[in-house]
């Protein structure tokens, strides 16, 4: 896969972010691809659901093994918009995907570059390639946006 497909199937993770921003979810947005086929999509849904496993790459990844008729997505590639926590990359090593690729990265959660790196630790029976960066501006004004209104600034004490 080149940069332009990467950018391509990140602009449609960053479709699904919105869609989770739209419900009030946190926005973050997946797209898992074998091959150019687009195999499954997900988007965060922790408040919609009350599960606070169902973060977008776990969504994507459920939808996906249900497509494919199995749960080792050998050969599929994930996208997501900001980089996977602990759980999603753990998920994504026992899934045995093939590559992720992600838009911003997350300094305090991050288990893909920031914190861990969960998918190329040696230790473990299976590993991915990992890209961060894509569409890295894009995705972050996403999630900056959303905390903008939930999050205002704080003002000086006693305003």
């Amino acid at each position: 896969m080149t940069e332009a497909d990467d950018a391509v199937f990140m602009a449609l993770a960053l479709e699904q972010a919105k869609i989770a921003g739209a419900l009030g979810d946190v926005p973050v947005g997946a797209v898992m691809v074998v091959g150019s086929e687009v195999v499954s999509v997900g988007h965060n849904r922790r408040e919609l659901d009350q599960d606070p496993t169902a973060h977008a790459e776990i969504v994507a990844l459920r939808y996906a093994a249900r497509a494919r008729g199995h749960w080792r997505l050998g050969g599929a590639r994930l996208y997501v918009t900001l980089e996977p926590c602990p759980m999603c990359a753990g998920a994504l090593v026992m899934a045995r995907v093939d590559r992720v690729i992600f838009g911003c990265r997350d300094p305090k959660g991050g288990a893909c570059e920031s914190l861990f790196n969960i998918g190329q630790d040696g230790r473990l029976n299976h590993r991915f390639e990992i890209v961060g960066g894509v569409r890295e501006e894009a995705c972050a004004a996403v999630l900056k946006d959303f905390f903008a209104v939930r999050r205002p600034a704080k003002r000086g004490v006693g305003v």
